[in-house]
């Protein structure tokens, strides 16, 4: 254990820091940063072609479910949910393998979209149906259709449960408030803001039902794994 968290990680010489990062964090990482270049250069053609639309609008397209997961909003979000995953992401890859933390990845992620797709499912299929017999209810379909969905917290929050579901007792301290707290304690409270946030509809344009959606996927998958035998890279 003393070289967990090793710069050399048993090689012959000192490592860079990106170097030091787990290969698929670190690469997750360097293509968020990338497409998030891209974005400030030219945002209504990042955000049209790659972020996520409602299947309906005519903005959809094919690879938004995946592509969205590498599309953020501001240098805040970005930010956050780098810092994220470079904490908790490396901390898992380093526990499950590479291979098992790219699926694990990718796993969440798109839970996330199912389960806000559903929810928007729920609330624009009756705007959708209702237009079909009275056009002017048009306007306000494709008002809420067209507003894109971008970020990668999906799959963060599916990496938050991942760590608290293998140290769930190890203690993690919030810069404000400086509460400190079990994992397993703030994974739950995490989820029930979000479950309480989503069905109030307070905190509007945030995507809720995806975070619990990324959670739910990643819970899903580890008792999965558990129970089949693959939790860990074979090799």
């Amino acid at each position: 254990m003393a070289d967990y968290y090793s710069y050399d990680n048993g090689g012959s010489g000192r490592r860079s820091f990106l170097d030091a990062i787990p290969v698929v964090t670190r690469n997750l990482i360097i293509i968020n940063v990338i497409m998030f270049v891209f974005t400030l250069l030219n945002e209504d053609f990042m955000v049209r072609t790659f972020a996520l639309f409602y299947p309906a609008s005519a903005l959809f397209r094919w690879w938004q479910p995946l592509t969205h997961m590498f599309m953020h909003g501001g240098f805040w979000h970005i930010f956050f949910n780098m810092y994220t995953l470079f904490i908790f992401g490396s901390v898992l890859e380093r526990t499950i393998g590479p291979k098992r933390f790219l699926l694990f990845y990718f796993v969440t992620g798109l839970g996330a979209v199912a389960l806000h797709m559903g929810v928007q499912y729920l609330q624009l299929h009756p705007l959708q149906v209702a237009a079909a017999s009275d056009p002017s209810v048009l306007p306000a379909f494709y008002a809420r259709a067209n507003v894109p969905t971008l970020g990668a917290s999906g799959a963060i929050y599916g990496v938050l449960i991942g760590y608290a579901m293998f140290y769930p007792n190890s203690i993690l301290t919030l810069i404000f408030p400086p509460v400190s707290l079990k994992a397993k304690w703030f994974v739950l409270i995490f989820a029930g803001i979000e479950l309480l946030t989503g069905v109030t509809g307070t905190a509007d344009g945030v995507a809720h039902f995806a975070h619990l959606g990324g959670m739910l996927f990643g819970w899903l998958l580890i008792l999965y794994w558990k129970k089949t035998g693959h939790l860990y890279d074979r090799y």
